[in-house]
């Protein structure tokens, strides 16, 4: 096979791994694997250069690493001035016709490209025992990104300037891949995401709740949901208008996404309307319902509204088995639905009232029916697709 064609192959191969990719992670690893490949090269890293900072950010290194290269490091990063070709680079000069290309060092010093560079990666190559690496820039929407590395270990036969140009080619497409991967993450973001309060949406929570009971299910993970409404917000849409009731729901949301912290992974979200829930992960029930009263509490102290109504349900508590994300929701919508009715400043929990005979589990298990002139209205999720409100949601969002 001749060399055009394994090359073609290789950047074939490179595009084909970056499509494959479902996280900017995994693209860029994708990225830096399939460089490394179609280089034959030991070692690849791809950075990207954070302008506000002044610093090159190393985002995954992949191949022969040393002991002082994680595969996604948290804190690997390079001032601008260490890196001075990096400065020249940055300044676009492919812009007024120039090109982004390539270049070799080598562990004796420049080689196949600009020479005067760059001490900085010369001392590189020589700790970590490599003989020399190649250089290519990554520009995206028409902007210098960040660049992608490739080396070689000392034994092995120095890059060539026919290796440079085939490294810009592989920028590119690496480029292209990136920009795909940013678009994805944007919809998913967006598809992710409630567009008032920036907290994560139904979607998001009926996601990431299943994947949680598998968890509980697979090991025992205590799962935890609460769900709280907030309280007078159409008294405050009447009185003082939509654009108040729209701040009294962002700053419960900024409350919600603060007490929501003090549980390490837990997911904070506004399910519709006035209605938002906490969704934890592995914290003990006592440690969730004690965020949950602090939730109240600090509510009660927002300037509109009169506070949440907090329903919780937990696996850690005595409900019986939660075989089903509908399960858990209808446990913490019944207990949401009672601490409504008897406007309680502290949350009702699920299952603390005397076990399968706790009227919370009765009332989840056996709705209530709707009483004559109640504007609130128990609606199930569609029992076909699990979408939709929650079995207890509140119809109007009504104080």
């Amino acid at each position: 096979m001749g060399g055009d064609d394994m090359r073609l192959r290789a950047v074939v191969a490179l595009a084909q791994g970056m499509a494959a990719a479902h996280t900017p992670q995994e693209s860029w690893r994708a990225a830096a694997v399939g460089a490394c490949h179609a280089l034959a090269g030991s070692f690849a890293a791809l950075s990207v250069w954070e302008r506000e900072l002044g610093r090159l950010r190393v985002l995954v290194n992949v191949g022969e690493r040393a002991a002082d290269e994680e595969e996604y490091p948290d804190d690997e990063a390079y001032p601008v001035h260490q890196f001075p070709e990096i400065t020249e680079f940055l300044h676009e000069r492919w812009a007024a016709g120039g090109g982004p290309n390539a270049w070799v060092e080598t562990a004796e010093g420049p080689a196949g490209g600009r020479a005067g560079y760059c001490h900085q990666r010369v001392a590189a190559l020589r700790r970590r025992g490599r003989g020399c690496c190649v250089v290519a820039p990554i520009v995206l929407h028409g902007r210098a990104w960040g660049e992608l590395y490739v080396a070689r270990p000392a034994a092995a036969p120095v890059f060539a300037r026919a290796d440079a140009d085939f490294a810009t080619v592989l920028a590119s497409v690496a480029a292209a891949g990136i920009a795909q991967t940013e678009r994805l993450e944007e919809v998913r973001r967006l598809a992710f995401t409630d567009a008032l309060t920036g907290l994560a949406n139904r979607r998001a929570v009926d996601v990431r709740l299943d994947e949680a009971l598998e968890r509980h299910r697979a090991d025992g993970a205590v799962v935890s949901l609460v769900v709280c409404d907030v309280n007078g917000l159409k008294r405050v849409n009447d009185t003082r208008g939509h654009a108040a009731g729209d701040r009294l729901l962002e700053r419960f949301g900024s409350v919600l996404s603060l007490c929501g912290a003090m549980l390490p992974g837990t997911l904070a979200a506004r399910l519709g309307g006035d209605e938002f829930c906490l969704l934890a992960v592995g914290p003990a029930a006592d440690e969730v319902v004690r965020v949950a009263d602090e939730l109240c509490r600090r509510a009660v102290e927002l300037e509109l509204g009169e506070g949440v109504a907090c329903g919780v349900a937990s696996t850690g508590d005595p409900i019986g088995d939660v075989r089903s994300a509908r399960r858990l929701f209808r446990l913490a919508d019944a207990a949401q639905y009672r601490a409504k009715a008897a406007r309680a400043p502290k949350p009702v929990v699920a299952g603390r009232e005397g076990g399968p005979e706790d009227p919370v589990v009765r009332l989840a298990d056996r709705p209530p029916p709707e009483l004559p002139g109640d504007r609130r209205r128990f609606r199930g999720r569609n029992p076909e697709t699990g979408q939709g409100p929650g079995p207890f949601a509140y119809g109007d969002g009504d104080g």
